[in-house]
């Protein structure tokens, strides 16, 4: 099915309207970053609330309750009180560096919004090198961190910054090795094209998500992924107890804000690129095109193309709450880990095995094609499986105390 060219959709409105086509395309280039900027402030919102709450519920207290319906507009009330704060450059700042850096941090992220598909066609911009861009673009913000903590003139801020850069080095190729064996298996850098991949078995395109067919790189891709936003146990650059906030400890006020933006739009970034990868994007369970087939719904009626778009768009964000929430049950259930902890696990670990995984994909798209069927891909599920189960079995347990003897 064919899905809906927002830009063209919006130019032919105007021009019913009038408007030439002309000017009715210039309206349209700056539209894309005026809605991912609204839509990406409101998901910060839901989130913070979100994840007050459940943290509130995980220590069997209320959270946020007196702003808005539940304390849902929580977030908006922090963003308002930051914003009227006063602006604070250290005397020995490097004021145009300082405040350069925040800049440098969240537009990157922002960009990145632009590739990510939330439904059939819906889409800013589909070009054929999305995932690409993402990594590529993704790569700036670890300098912008490097820049605040330099510009700061602050041993804690610099140590926050040189943090966040060798944790983002030392993820960004174990991360770019698992999107690489998607990529391999779906023979396209577009993420509408790797979703779409993903819905090949019709009513049975459950069973061909990527995360059956790529375990290994899924687990690859969200410890990274977590090290990559910052996230605990990952929270090294602004470890409270040891660096009092990192690269932004003297920022204040909105430059402050737009550091505690980039922290969850970078979270919902990677939970919408995780559910693009690996659970099929804006795929249901069950397909609703062949669905609708079987009741002799065509896929070219209006009004299934809206309810496919509604559906898409909800299963999309339902998917990424999900790992949202997986990143919130990480950070009050594990600790904070050592830096040196960190980068083994980054250059030890996690890279020796994305490369292997990365082999071994190579390996199997090569049967595939030769063999003329998919079932080759499904290798690295049961070597994952035995893995878990070796693993398990290889778990010590404690030894039973011996029972007191009766008087």
């Amino acid at each position: 099915m064919e899905g809906i060219d927002l830009g063209n959709a919006f130019a032919q409105s105007l021009s019913g309207l009038g408007v030439p086509a002309d000017v009715a395309r210039a309206l349209w280039l700056p539209l894309p970053m005026i809605v991912i900027l609204l839509t990406v402030t409101v998901g910060v919102i839901a989130a913070v609330w979100g994840e007050r709450k459940w943290s509130g519920m995980m220590q069997q207290r209320m959270g946020p309750t007196i702003i808005g319906l539940g304390g849902s507009i929580q977030g908006a009330a922090d963003g308002v009180k930051l914003l009227v704060k006063e602006d604070i450059i250290p005397v020995k700042a490097d004021p145009w560096l300082f405040t350069l850096g925040p800049a440098i941090v969240i537009i990157p992220v922002f960009f990145s919004y632009l590739v990510i598909p939330f439904g059939q066609g819906l889409v800013l911009s589909d070009i054929t090198i999305g995932i690409f861009f993402i990594i590529a673009v993704a790569s700036i913000s670890p300098i912008g961190a490097l820049m605040a903590g330099y510009a700061s003139n602050n041993k804690y801020a610099l140590l926050g910054g040189l943090r966040a850069a060798a944790q983002s080095i030392s993820y960004e190729i174990p991360l770019a090795l698992s999107v690489l064996a998607i990529v391999m298996m779906s023979s396209s850098l577009s993420t509408v094209d790797i979703v779409e991949q993903q819905e090949t078995l019709g009513l049975f395109s459950f069973f061909s998500w990527n995360i059956w067919r790529q375990p290994i790189g899924f687990v690859i891709f969200l410890i990274s992924a977590l090290a990559e936003t910052e996230r605990a146990p990952f929270d090294l650059p602004e470890a409270e107890s040891e660096l009092v906030a990192g690269h932004h400890t003297e920022y204040t006020g909105m430059k402050f804000a737009l550091f505690y933006l980039s922290e969850y739009a970078n979270l919902i970034l990677a939970s919408l690129i995780a559910s693009v990868l690996f659970l099929g994007g804006w795929s249901f369970i069950v397909p609703l095109e062949p669905l609708a087939a079987l009741f002799g719904i065509e896929a070219s009626n209006p009004i299934f193309q809206v309810v496919n778009a509604l559906v898409g768009i909800s299963v999309t964000i339902l998917k990424a709450t999900f790992f949202v929430f997986l990143a919130i049950l990480a950070r009050w259930t594990l600790p904070r880990v050592r830096i040196d902890q960190l980068l083994d696990l980054g250059w030890k670990f996690l890279l020796p095995v994305s490369l292997f995984n990365l082999l071994l994909t190579a390996a199997l798209v090569l049967l595939s094609n030769t063999l003329k069927t998919t079932l080759p891909l499904y290798l690295p599920l049961i070597i994952f499986v035995g893995l878990v189960f070796v693993a398990m079995s290889l778990q010590k347990r404690p030894a039973a105390k011996p029972t007191a003897a009766r008087a």
